[in-house]
């Protein structure tokens, strides 16, 4: 399948969380294609975010899609919560799933877009054998847990390799990046095949929304 146009999903973890629908709708004004929900339950990742009841909540005050990331362990066990929630993608880490792909199978049963997601460590192997059962591949540019890292360039050639898998078969799965996604690194990400962007601080930091994203759409361009 050939790539569309690149996808900008900003991430809530660093949005004002005192006026969050209001950020959404900037959001959603700017031009951001979806938006990335992170959740962390301290155990998976060193630091602990939110559940189904605020993804209820954004979902309420957006129209764009919920791509929401799972960094939990048995993940399993929340999948139909978060779908009822409104995610429009469920990310599961396959670090965390015992069975990979009955969970994937789960996700789409309860109505989700499926995406299996890869820390910097993990090959791109890890996921070759549901690759054909995903709608999304996720891979992690950064260590999982924190915003405001600097992106691992190491990651680039598994991004690579998993463009190369997925043009080679013929599927149709979007190939998304997370983790230090900025002007300078945007480029690169996408040059190795990436075509869906989680930014953080370089949409929610900047003075003009708009601007912002259409910058990295250029420079993913």
């Amino acid at each position: 399948m050939s790539r569309g146009a690149p996808r900008i999903a900003p991430s809530i973890l660093s949005a004002d969380f005192t006026r969050l629908g209001a950020e959404l709708a900037a959001m959603e004004a700017a031009g951001a294609d979806w938006i990335h929900v992170d959740v962390m339950d301290g155990r998976f990742v060193p630091n602990i975010t939110l559940g189904p009841f605020i993804v209820e909540a954004v979902k309420r005050s957006t129209r764009l899609p919920l791509d929401v990331h799972l960094m939990i362990e048995a993940p399993e066990r929340f999948v139909e919560a978060f779908v009822r929630a409104g995610a429009s993608t469920v990310g599961v880490q396959v670090e965390a799933c015992r069975h990979l792909h009955r969970t994937v199978g789960q996700i789409r049963d309860a109505g989700a877009r499926a995406c299996v997601v890869l820390n910097p460590a993990t090959p791109a192997a890890a996921v070759e054998p549901v690759l054909g059962d995903v709608d999304q591949v996720l891979v992690m540019t950064v260590n999982p847990g924190f915003g405001g890292q600097k992106f691992i360039e190491s990651t680039l050639p598994k991004i690579e390799t998993l463009r190369g898998w997925i043009d080679a078969r013929g599927l149709n799965v979007a190939l998304e990046v997370d983790g230090g996604v900025a002007i300078e690194t945007i480029g690169r990400a996408a040059a190795a095949g990436a075509d869906v962007f989680v930014t953080g601080t370089a949409v929610f930091g900047a003075p003009d929304y708009a601007d912002a994203i259409a910058a990295l759409r250029r420079a993913a361009s």
